[in-house]
């Protein structure tokens, strides 16, 4: 008669457990679905003359045409998704020279190995998102399906055939968030920075491993003398850079 009592006690315990788990996954997902429903994210198309935006359900990746090739800036959510828009717009992945990674979430890097012919460049410091170092959710790391990447320092910049790429690095949404400013020109932000009403804005908290560094790394992109446009992952562009980072050099 003990033992059926303590095994019920145990069964009554572990339902509850259940129940607790299912609750908080629910208010995550949740949580989740609203953060998504507030993304604004930019159609399928060429934004400005040789930029263009593939939309990824909720995400953006960006291609940059040079010449007859295109530079990469992420990989998108979905690799059959991506396949299906880059051929609405006539273009062949194959073409696509090299990839440069905002950062490692699984939203940015799915379609990797579609680029066959691509070099894949990405932070220094996000290889701690990969490498089990560091992780976005408990546990839960980071993984884009191949050792073979390189690696950039802050403020490094590379020359590919006529593009110009500089990456800032700034952290907070992830140990190793860059920025890429293209031909001093335009810069792609991803995650590590929103906008909002033509503004830039923080990052969405509820998605970033380190609000307040995040917040401060935003300094690092607001001086840029010659920067027209910013493009970001997740809440559209604009091409009023001065009005975007105006409030924020106060």
């Amino acid at each position: 008669m003990k033992k059926k009592k303590i095994l019920k006690r145990i069964l009554y315990g572990f339902g509850i457990f259940i129940v607790l788990i299912l609750l908080v996954a629910g208010g995550f997902y949740l949580k989740i679905r609203s953060q998504l429903k507030e993304m604004n994210v930019i159609e399928n198309k060429e934004v400005v003359t040789n930029i263009f935006a593939i939309k990824d359900s909720f995400v953006n990746m960006f291609l940059v045409k040079d010449s007859n090739q295109y530079i990469a800036i992420d990989a998108g959510n979905d690799i059959q998704v991506i396949t299906s828009e880059l051929a609405k717009l006539a273009i062949n992945p194959d073409f696509v020279t090299a990839v440069f990674l905002t950062h490692s979430d699984a939203d940015h890097v799915a379609a990797l190995k579609l680029f066959k012919n691509a070099k894949i460049y990405l932070a220094k410091e996000e290889v701690h998102m990969m490498n089990g170092d560091k992780s976005k959710f408990l546990w839960f790391g980071n993984d884009i399906k191949t050792k073979d990447y390189i690696t950039l320092n802050d403020q490094q910049t590379l020359q590919i055939n006529h593009t110009k790429i500089q990456g800032i690095l700034t952290e907070g949404h992830t140990s190793g968030s860059m920025c890429y400013l293209i031909n001093d020109t335009y810069l792609f932000v991803g995650d590590a920075m929103s906008l909002k009403d033509g503004k830039l804005d923080k990052p969405n908290s509820f998605f970033t491993v380190d609000n307040p560094t995040a917040q401060k790394s935003m300094s690092k992109v607001t001086s840029l003398p010659n920067a027209t446009c910013i493009f970001t992952a997740h809440y559209g562009f604009t091409n009023d850079y001065k009005t975007a980072v105006k409030d924020l050099n106060k």
